[in-house]
């Protein structure tokens, strides 16, 4: 595809890096060092204002089938796509927003104003960190076809009942699959005779009610006291409380910003709010950072927020949860001690990928980094996957049909097994084989 980005920041410079492969990539960027930094990619960079209808037209707007609007200005980004729209009717925009006088949910639509999609990476994270909070065990949740699907990712630590089985012997509840397992910077799709380690992460795919009955096997017995801590007060973070806020839950938001904190707590009067430094070891220590269930640190330095959580985490908290703005620190983090480590980029980048994708994508989420991706989408009539059992299909070894959603009816399936027309369908597959999987769909 033609795809022009407006704004080399740290979310325009990774969506171009993850698009630059298989796309003709155009980058605006009024910033020259920032523009230097685009050039180092596979991509062609104008300098100037990317809401300026003079230089979208010498970007070839009239060719460009896909427009993201990435700057740090919510203004600049909508007045693009509208002008992009206006210049191009059939080009898709994405914007990114963060202003909730804009927006009130992680992606919406507003094809009537000229974007195809409104993201807000802000709200995007808070609303994945809420998912992963709701379940204690859990280091990552998403729900797919409206609810009907449910994935989940476990670590598996000491003693649990799983270590050393076979994946056959494993006894997992019916309409459940392991789709994945992640073993040190290893992935991979398991069979039945494939054995499960300490210390893997296996990521589950199913039916609601059945993931969450696998839950049991990764309990550690530890009673929950309810009592959650949030550092960082800007959007993130507030965002996060407010939607924690709705549950029976012991909540603290420590900032350190006191005109910030002050309205906060006028704002949100059942949640404690702190004015100190989540980095302070004599801090922390006095408000008792150690006996919380989970501490999440999502200020605007992913400095602060690694010392923030490798503190809470040394002072006994159960849970440490990190923001990391430049995703390739994300795994840094878990690797010296944070339980999850999230990047806002990593939604923006997902949101972008369903329109460069001709398969009719609704729904795409990247587990561990990218290191695997799991997609939602609809079969149609047509593709050449439909109507044949699936043990005849020459699937991609690096892909695995986890759940087929049939009207009302969740089917977990195997080789016997048909896709129909409409059938939604959700595949966990690793970057490698998402060509293939293209081409069997479209």
């Amino acid at each position: 595809m033609r795809v022009i980005i407006i704004g080399a920041g740290e979310v325009g410079y990774h969506v171009a890096k993850t698009l630059c492969r298989n796309n003709d990539i155009f980058i605006i960027e009024k910033d020259e060092e920032i523009c230097n930094r685009a050039r180092e990619l596979d991509v062609q960079v104008i300098k100037g204002n990317g809401a300026d209808v003079k230089l979208l037209k010498s970007a070839d707007i009239d060719k460009a089938e896909l427009i993201v609007a990435v700057t740090g200005v919510d203004e600049v980004n909508i007045v693009a796509c509208m002008a992009s729209k206006l210049l191009n009717n059939k080009v898709k925009t994405v914007a990114r927003v963060s202003n909730p006088d804009y927006i009130d949910r992680p992606v919406s639509v507003r094809e009537t104003v000229g974007m195809s999609a409104m993201i807000c990476p802000e709200l995007s994270l808070a609303s994945e960190i809420h998912h992963i909070l709701s379940i204690p065990e859990a280091i990552n949740v998403e729900h797919f076809v409206g609810g009907k699907i449910k994935m989940m990712e476990f670590k598996v630590s000491d003693h649990n009942p799983l270590i050393g089985k076979k994946l056959s012997e494993s006894n997992l509840p019916e309409c459940c699959l392991m789709a994945a397992i992640f073993r040190g910077s290893e992935l991979m799709i398991p069979h039945g005779d494939d054995i499960i380690l300490n210390n893997d992460r296996v990521v589950l795919v199913g039916k609601p009610e059945a993931v969450e009955d696998t839950r049991r096997l990764f309990d550690e017995h530890r009673k929950n006291s309810g009592k959650i801590a949030v550092v960082g007060g800007g959007e993130v973070g507030y965002y996060l409380v407010k939607l924690l806020s709705e549950r029976n839950l012991k909540l603290t938001l420590i900032e350190m910003n006191k005109r910030r904190s002050e309205e906060i707590a006028q704002t949100l009067p059942n949640v404690l709010v702190l004015n100190g430094d989540g980095t302070d070891v004599v801090f922390m220590k006095e408000e008792n950072i150690g006996s919380m269930d989970a501490v999440v640190a999502v200020t605007d330095s992913d400095e602060k927020n690694l010392l923030c959580s490798l503190l809470a985490k040394r002072l006994g908290a159960k849970k440490v949860i990190a923001r990391a703005d430049r995703p390739d620190y994300a795994e840094l983090f878990e690797i010296v001690g944070v339980d999850v480590a999230i990047s806002p980029i990593q939604a923006t980048v997902n949101e972008v990928l369903k329109f460069t994708m001709g398969i009719g994508i609704e729904s795409l989420v990247t587990i561990e980094g990218e290191k695997g991706r799991i997609i939602e989408l609809t079969a149609k009539q047509g593709s050449k996957i439909i109507n044949k059992k699936l043990k005849d299909v020459h699937f991609p070894r690096g892909a695995i049909i986890s759940a087929i959603v049939r009207g009302g009816e969740v089917i977990i399936p195997d080789g016997s097994h048909i896709i129909l027309p409409e059938d939604k369908v959700v595949i966990f597959t690793l970057p490698s084989a998402l060509t293939a999987v293209e081409e069997l769909f479209s």
